[in-house]
C-alpha cells in the first residue's frame, strides 16, 4: 500500500521552492504595463502575457491534475500549450488581461499548496518521490523567467526598467584567465541518475571514452571577438560552413545581435543599460555560426557537448564527477558564478575564481550559454519521463547543443549535466562560446 510519507522538511521545501520561483517571476513583470505584457515584442519569442498564463497551466496540471494518478498529458491542451500555438502566431491569441492572468496564478497556486499541505508526499509515486514534479514545476517557471528576459531585452519602445538588485563580481587586479587547458583522454562519466531535479536528457549517468582535447580556459571575449570582426570575419566566406553562409546572407549580420558601431568603438544595450562594449566580458547574443566561423578564424572548434561536460565535471585526480564546477553543492550565494538575473548582466571573465573546475577552466556555469558542435540526442538508454513532450520531439539534426548557463538563469535551473538546445541561428538567447582543439 503506498503511504504519504510524514516528511514535514520536504513538504516545507517544496512550498518554498514553488514561493521564491513565483516571487522572482512577479518582480520580474512588476515594472511592465499591461500594454508591454500583451504585445508580441519580436515574431521569436511569447507576449510576456502568454507565458504568465503558461505557468500557471503548466502548475495546475503537473501538480494538482497529474500528480496522484495517470498522466493525460504533457501539455494542457487548449490557448497556452506551446505545440497547438507557435510563437510568431501568440500575439494573434485572445490572451486574457493581466487581472485575470494574475489570479489564474494566485488560485492555482492555492489549490496546489492546500494540496501539498494536506495529502504530503507519496514516496512510493515515481512523481513525487523527493519531491521531484514539485521541482520539475519550479523549474520550468525559472526557465520562462529566462525566456521572458529575452524578450525584454528584444522590447520595443521604452527600454524594460531592470529592477537591479546587486552587481556582479569585479575581478580586480586579478589577471584574466587565457590560454587553453588539457584533458589527457580515458573514460568519463557523462549524465546523471539524479530523479529529484535533471530533467529526462540529463539520464542516465553513463561512461564515455573521451579523446584527448584542448580547451578554453574561459569563454571569447568581447575583445577578442572585436578582432574576429576587425580582420573581415563576417565577410571571409572561407570562415563559414555552407548553412553558415546562407545565414550570413540572410540576416546581414556583421557584429553581435545589439552591438553597434560608435566611432572606432562598439557600444551595446542591455535591458536598460546602453554602454561601450566591455572588452574582457565574455561575447554575448552569437549565434552558433558566428561561433563556428569564429573558432574557424582562430584555427580552434567548438567543443562537443561531451568534452564540454568533461571539461566541466570532471575530475582526473579523483576519477569522478561533479555536479558543479566546484563541487557537489550548488552555490549559497552568487560567490561562484554569474547567474540569476537581478544583476542584468555579464561580469569579467575570471571574476569568479572559486567556480573554476578541475581542470581548471573559468565561468563555465553562468555568464553565457556555450555553443557546442553537438546535435541533441538521447543519451544511450533514454527514458522520457515524466511525458514524452519534453525532450524526444526534439532530438535530431534540427537544434544544437547549448551548455552552462547565463547570468539569466536562475541556480535552481543549472547544473554541470543541464542540457539546453535551440536553433542553430537564435541570437536573441544570451548566448556565447569558448573554443577546443584536438590534442
Amino acid at each position: 500500500m503506498s503511504l504519504a510519507v510524514s516528511a514535514p522538511n520536504i513538504v516545507r521545501q517544496c512550498r518554498e521552492l514553488l514561493t521564491e520561483a513565483r516571487a522572482r517571476t512577479l518582480a520580474l513583470i512588476a515594472p511592465l504595463d499591461e500594454a508591454d505584457l500583451r504585445e508580441q515584442h519580436d515574431p521569436l519569442m511569447s507576449p510576456v502575457i502568454w507565458d504568465l498564463g503558461h505557468i500557471a497551466h503548466f502548475e495546475e496540471l503537473w501538480l494538482t491534475q497529474n500528480i496522484a494518478g495517470e498522466i493525460r498529458f504533457g501539455e494542457m491542451p487548449g490557448l497556452f500549450n506551446p505545440f497547438e500555438h507557435p510563437r510568431r502566431e501568440r500575439g494573434e491569441l485572445p490572451l486574457p488581461t493581466l487581472t485575470e492572468t494574475l489570479t489564474l496564478l494566485a488560485a492555482v497556486r492555492e489549490r496546489v499548496l492546500e494540496r501539498l499541505e494536506a495529502s504530503g508526499l507519496d514516496e512510493d509515486h515515481p512523481l513525487q518521490r523527493d519531491g521531484y514534479v514539485y521541482h520539475m514545476v519550479a523549474q520550468h517557471e525559472y526557465q520562462h523567467n529566462e525566456t521572458i528576459l529575452q524578450t525584454l531585452q528584444l522590447k520595443r519602445g521604452q527600454p524594460y526598467r531592470a529592477p537591479r538588485q546587486w552587481s556582479v563580481a569585479s575581478r580586480g587586479s586579478r589577471p584574466a584567465p587565457s590560454g587553453m587547458v588539457r584533458f589527457g583522454g580515458g573514460d568519463v562519466e557523462i549524465g546523471t541518475h539524479d530523479r529529484r531535479a535533471a530533467y529526462d536528457n540529463e539520464r542516465p549517468l553513463h561512461v564515455r571514452r573521451v579523446a584527448p582535447f584542448q580547451l578554453d580556459v574561459a569563454p571569447v571575449t568581447n575583445a577578442h571577438y572585436a578582432e574576429f570582426i576587425a580582420e573581415g570575419g563576417y565577410s571571409r566566406l572561407e570562415l563559414w560552413s555552407t548553412p553558415g553562409q546562407t545565414w550570413l546572407a540572410s540576416s546581414g549580420a556583421t557584429a553581435p545581435l545589439y552591438w553597434r558601431r560608435e566611432g572606432s568603438g562598439w557600444l551595446a544595450r542591455v535591458m536598460d543599460a546602453d554602454g561601450v562594449v566591455a572588452p574582457d566580458h565574455p561575447v554575448c547574443h552569437v549565434c552558433y555560426y558566428e561561433a563556428e566561423a569564429f573558432a574557424h578564424w582562430a584555427g580552434k572548434r567548438l567543443p562537443t557537448e561531451v568534452e564540454w561536460e568533461t571539461a566541466a565535471a570532471w575530475s582526473p585526480e579523483h576519477g569522478a564527477k561533479r555536479d558543479f564546477p566546484w563541487g557537489n553543492e550548488p552555490p549559497p550565494d552568487r560567490s561562484r558564478a554569474n547567474v540569476d538575473q537581478l544583476a542584468f548582466g555579464t561580469a569579467a571573465v575570471g571574476a569568479y575564481p572559486g567556480g573554476a573546475s578541475p581542470l581548471g577552466c573559468h565561468g563555465m556555469i553562468g555568464d553565457v550559454w556555450e555553443w557546442t558542435s553537438s546535435d541533441f540526442a538521447p543519451w544511450p538508454g533514454f527514458q522520457a519521463f515524466p511525458y514524452a513532450e519534453y525532450s524526444a520531439p526534439f532530438f535530431g539534426g534540427e537544434y544544437k547543443m547549448l551548455r552552462g548557463g547565463s547570468w539569466a538563469t536562475r541556480p535552481g535551473a543549472i547544473r554541470n549535466t543541464f542540457r539546453n538546445w535551440d536553433y542553430p541561428i537564435r541570437r536573441q538567447i544570451f548566448s556565447g562560446f569558448r573554443c577546443a582543439r584536438d590534442d
